[in-house]
């Protein structure tokens, strides 16, 4: 009973999700990635701290899946310049930082890795917060009428 109402349970799961996705602006999709992300890495250090070795690996996977795939594939590097190539950079150190994890079991570098995301998903909402607004009159000087 439990087992098919669990199946029903994640379908739905899976629904919301896949309609978030289709109905989220390109900014949230980033956003969606990040916390994906963040999530497999607390998923991963739950995983390492209770010795669940194989659930650890999947875990840090899937982060490194998101990270490659989905933050460092959506870089422009043509359009984005600077800032694109220092992030692609800032990807493949965490990429190396969390397979380090993974053979040496260290959280610490799972913590590492975590802060990292939490400040690029930080900024990235930050950027999303700001509407984007037409140039004011008042920037313009007034003239007196005749």
């Amino acid at each position: 009973m439990f087992g098919s109402m669990q199946r029903g349970v994640n379908a739905y799961a899976k629904v919301g999700l896949e309609t978030s996705v289709i109905s989220a602006s390109p900014h949230k999709l980033i956003v969606m990635l990040y916390d994906g992300a963040l999530a497999a890495i607390k998923s991963a250090a739950s995983h390492m701290a209770a010795g669940h070795i194989s659930e650890k690996g999947a875990a840090i996977s899937k982060a490194l899946d998101i990270i490659n795939n989905g933050l460092r594939a959506s870089l422009d590097k043509k359009a984005g310049g600077d800032i694109a190539s220092n992030l692609d950079s800032l990807y493949v150190y965490m990429t190396e930082r969390l397979l380090t994890a993974n053979l040496q079991n260290k959280l610490s570098l799972l913590d590492e890795v975590q802060a990292l995301l939490v400040d690029l998903r930080d900024a990235w909402t930050q950027i999303g917060e700001k509407p984007v607004q037409a140039p004011s009159m008042s920037h313009y000087p007034v003239m007196a009428s005749a």
